[in-house]
């Protein structure tokens, strides 16, 4: 389902993907600039496009928009009870600890912003579309009635996550992977943790106009 609030956050579930085809096209251009080209992180590119296999088992997407409708930031969020990034791809970051799984728990995944630097600016020198992001997934993980969001990331995001009072409780300390010194961890997903992010952000009220119907 789509849903369109104040801060042009966008919610594209699997049963929408036909009819948003062109989002999800310019979504995985976007995540091909920042990832290959800005992080030169290895990753699989056709057509300048960035996807992997975890884009085939029916993610939801969460987009924003800049003020010109242009996708500017996404996250992927898959279930725990199915593949993982961090269990399948990455599993040297649990340090031998099994990966918890739970409908209480879900992945997020290929989280980017792409903002200039005269984008609009919340506390402490952050854009505050990345609060607007953050913000994004907690409310997700809210109306889904998640307990935590478990991500690999790098330690550079862990630092703006720490920045933005959302701090990740690790698994374990970084690994180098390729050129990245990659982390993973939780996410409390709380309404005091969107709180404090709405605090941050200066937002005023919800990112996504409408929340997720809870799935049984």
């Amino acid at each position: 389902n789509r849903h369109v609030g104040t801060a042009m956050l966008q919610l594209i579930t699997p049963d929408c993907y036909t009819e948003f085809a062109d989002d999800l096209a310019e979504m995985h251009r976007m995540r091909c600039r920042v990832f290959r080209d800005r992080l030169n992180w290895d990753v699989l590119v056709a057509d300048e496009m960035e996807r992997d296999h975890f884009d085939d088992l029916h993610p939801v997407y969460l987009l924003q928009r800049d003020r010109d409708g242009r996708v500017c930031g996404c996250a992927r969020l898959l279930p725990t009870l199915g593949p993982t990034m961090l269990r399948d791809t990455f599993p040297a970051l649990l340090h031998g600890e099994p990966m918890r799984a739970s409908p209480a728990i879900w992945e997020s995944s290929r989280f980017a912003l792409d903002v200039p630097k005269n984008a609009p600016q919340a506390a402490g020198g952050m854009a505050i579309g990345t609060y607007e992001l953050f913000a994004g997934l907690v409310e997700f993980g809210l109306a889904k009635r998640l307990r935590e969001i478990v991500t690999v990331t790098d330690v550079r995001l862990e630092r703006i996550l720490r920045r933005a009072s959302w701090p990740l409780r690790r698994i374990g300390p970084p690994v180098q992977i390729g050129n990245t010194q990659a982390v993973a961890g939780f996410l409390e997903v709380s309404r005091a943790a969107l709180q404090r992010l709405r605090s941050g952000g200066g937002l005023k009220g919800p990112v996504l106009w409408s929340p997720v119907a809870p799935q049984s």
